[in-house]
């Protein structure tokens, strides 16, 4: 999976939305065919979908399915599995069994659609307790599992399944939050993602939520509006400075080590091995992100 800052959320339903999404400049956008699409809707809004993500041109597409539980998740992908689609988000799931089955509908519609095998990726919605225990082996559960996005929004279905308070600070779904990140780099997933921010308006909260989600090692997060996409953007890319520190950090190291040294003083700071990881891996990311967009 490519590092996506910021994703979209587009309602499947919604026409004028639906046409105006791919030049707002979210990294990605994530059609929606399940919570903001009412029930006597979703025929339409799937079709709505398909047509749209077949116009899109070089704008990486996603489409939220419904859950396994619903029994609307195989109707939902034999409607937009198509040239162009880049992967789905499961939402609510809770057991690797549910991603081993819409892994297996994903085979067999990929094949019968033209589509590379393997092409369309599973984002695993983390959005309840039991989800959340299960998140390593759900993230394990199938070679097309790409991320796990954490449902971190206010008064959202996580929040509910756990009965806790929200705050901007985080503290009550802090743990939560960071197992899902843990287990998701433990499966070798390198682009963990967060949930969505719901206060619209609130630039400053958003601010300082995307700030701790970056700090936890989330390196994106799902959007609801395109006001939010400048700051969840401009978070999660790695500052010019940060990045000036560890190409020269890097530099200081390879001196050392062609003196003999595992180990040099840099900056008031000991630096070795560990040290250098991290600053690669930085450096990484920051190249990664420039060579999707």
């Amino acid at each position: 999976m490519k590092p996506y800052r910021s994703i979209l959320f587009v309602p499947g339903n919604r026409e004028r939305m639906l046409e105006k999404s791919p030049g707002v400049g979210a990294d990605a956008l994530l059609f929606d065919l399940e919570d903001a699409v009412p029930d006597d809707d979703v025929v339409r809004a799937r079709q709505m979908v398909r047509e749209r993500i077949q116009t899109l041109a070089g704008v990486p597409a996603f489409v939220r399915v419904n859950s396994v539980a619903t029994g609307k998740t195989h109707d939902d992908l034999v409607a937009v599995v198509v040239a162009g689609l880049d992967g789905i988000f499961l939402p609510k799931v809770q057991t690797p069994e549910e991603v081993v089955q819409v892994a297996g509908w994903l085979d067999e519609l990929e094949a019968g659609a033209g589509v590379s095998a393997g092409r369309v990726e599973i984002i695993g919605m983390m959005e309840s307790a039991l989800g959340v225990r299960a998140a390593f082996e759900i993230a394990t559960a199938s070679p097309r599992m790409a991320s796990l996005c954490f449902g971190s929004g206010e008064n959202g279905d996580f929040q509910t399944d756990l009965g806790c308070a929200w705050s901007v600070e985080g503290t009550e779904m802090l743990y939560a939050r960071s197992k899902v990140v843990l287990d998701a780099r433990a499966a070798g997933m390198l682009f963990p993602l967060d949930g969505v921010f719901v206060d619209i308006d609130n630039l400053e909260a958003l601010e300082q939520d995307t700030r701790l989600s970056k700090r936890l090692g989330y390196t994106g997060r799902a959007i609801i509006h395109p006001k939010h996409i400048e700051t969840v953007n401009r978070i999660y890319t790695p500052p010019a400075e940060e990045l000036d520190y560890y190409r020269r950090l890097l530099a200081a190291f390879e001196v050392a080590v062609a003196e003999g040294k595992a180990s040099v003083t840099y900056e008031g700071k000991m630096i070795d091995y560990a040290m250098v990881a991290r600053a690669r891996q930085v450096i990484g990311l920051a190249e990664s992100m420039a060579s999707s967009r």
